[in-house]
């Protein structure tokens, strides 16, 4: 495993804490597969919850392959002994959409926000979601809306919202949550995308009222390019 707690710590300082009266949602996105999200997104959480005055947030936004929460349960020792399930939206709405809709035995349609559940670490200073996927049947999709609601919701109860979101190469998550978001940090891997992708990335999001707040490598001797050195000007 890659240690990146030199980058997490420089993409803290260059964040800055969460502003008092507000949580702040930051979006972990990149252009291609591979590149290491889930990782960075899972670790700034793990950082920004040891460091928060409320608790941190970690949403699985890649509702087709889901795995933070099992990633960070297999890591007690970093993160702590997994607590109790609970809902995990404060007031009922939801990110996602699913359609058909989902319905009970009884033929009555099941809110999303019910496929989805938080569990605390860190002793209930990060909390991660899990969308229960396997609830759908054939022929039944979600998809990430375009809707403020449930991000708002959680900014008045966490101080910072991480969204690990999935690569942009196979869904366009990214660029819908990119405007109802603060900010989104791009992440390269060393190898990985080619050049002109994540600039790609940067300007699709731009164009739709997206910010970007930085960009992280995703290994530590790993040496940027010039393009990535100036892609946030």
């Amino acid at each position: 495993m890659v240690d990146l707690t030199s980058e997490m710590a420089a993409l803290w300082a260059a964040l800055g804490p969460a502003p008092r009266h507000r949580g702040r949602v930051i979006q972990v996105a990149a252009a291609t597969t591979g590149e290491g999200v889930s990782t960075v997104a899972r670790e700034y959480a793990r950082l920004a919850a040891v460091r928060a005055r409320k608790p941190v947030w970690l949403i699985d936004a890649d509702l087709s392959q889901q795995g933070q929460m099992e990633a960070i349960a297999a890591q007690p020792e970093r993160f702590g002994r997994m607590g109790k399930a609970a809902v995990a939206t404060p007031d009922g709405s939801i990110f996602f959409a699913i359609t058909p809709r989902v319905k009970d035995r009884e033929g009555k349609p099941v809110h999303p926000a019910r496929l989805v559940t938080a569990r605390p670490f860190l002793g209930g200073r990060l909390w991660a979601t899990r969308f229960a996927g396997e609830c759908l049947r054939s022929g039944q999709r979600a998809e990430v809306i375009g809707d403020a609601r449930y991000w708002d919701a959680l900014r008045r109860h966490a101080d910072t919202v991480v969204i690990d979101a999935p690569a942009a190469d196979r869904s366009d998550t990214a660029i819908t949550l990119a405007p109802l978001v603060d900010a989104t940090v791009l992440v390269v891997a060393a190898g990985g995308a080619a050049a002109g992708e994540p600039l790609s990335l940067r300007d699709e999001i731009e164009a739709v009222g997206g910010k970007i707040a930085g960009v992280v490598i995703n290994r530590s001797t790993y040496q940027p390019p010039g393009f990535l050195r100036r892609l946030t000007g």
